[in-house]
């Protein structure tokens, strides 16, 4: 009879470029059993160009960074790893810099003051398929949403554009040069943010909306 397989921790990657605070994170979290951190990176390119390799199920992710920001790292992972589940690490608490993340993705927003059982509990909810914004992150864009849509992000904008066009997902991805996986999680996604359930609605979105002038169609 064959023994079922130990459960696997938890792989977590540590992005910030403060190096003191990647290591203090890094070495909190290796205290639980469940969790294995598996690098700590100083920049965003750095996490784009590691990120097929090192393969973590959850990315704690600074917005702040040379070379490439946490936003745009945020999108161009989730481009290429669709499953990874990005919890931003910001000392930021503005509602703007709030939405935008998750309006790029981002499953999680923390700030850098939360304590440490916090972060634990962060990577939890949403290894759970769950949002999970501290306190003080839920409370400054508590505001915001009353009825208020969510942001499309550049590349979700490019694709509704095309979507709008009559294109299949798989005529999008091969227009794009992604995965029709990653064409679908977009749309899924540009769906939800927009509130419409189907392709015409889609359509009708961009047309009153003004997406779809200048493309000639």
């Amino acid at each position: 009879m064959t023994q079922p397989n130990p459960v696997l921790p938890i792989r977590v990657l540590i992005v910030d470029d403060h190096p003191m605070v990647a290591q203090g994170i890094s070495a909190i979290l290796e205290t639980y059993d469940d969790i294995a951190v598996i690098g700590t990176l100083c920049n965003g390119r750095a996490a784009i160009d590691q990120i097929a390799a090192l393969d973590p199920d959850v990315m704690l992710l600074d917005l702040n960074m040379p070379q490439v920001n946490g936003l745009t790292a945020c999108e161009i992972i989730l481009e290429k790893r669709p499953d990874t589940r990005i919890l931003i690490l910001s000392m930021h608490d503005s509602p703007e810099y709030i939405t935008t993340a998750l309006s790029h993705g981002a499953m999680g927003y923390l700030l850098k003051d939360v304590p440490t059982e916090e972060v634990k509990l962060a990577i939890d909810t949403v290894m759970a398929g769950q949002r999970y914004l501290c306190a003080g992150a839920a409370s400054a864009i508590k505001p915001t949403h009353d009825g208020a849509r969510e942001a499309l992000t550049n590349r979700e904008q490019t694709i509704l554009l095309e979507l709008a066009q009559g294109k299949s997902n798989k005529n999008v991805a091969a227009s794009l040069d992604i995965s029709v996986r990653t064409v679908e999680t977009h749309r899924k996604n540009i769906k939800r943010k927009l509130g419409i359930a189907s392709t015409a609605g889609l359509t009708r979105y961009a047309m009153e909306h003004g997406v779809l002038q200048g493309t000639g169609n």
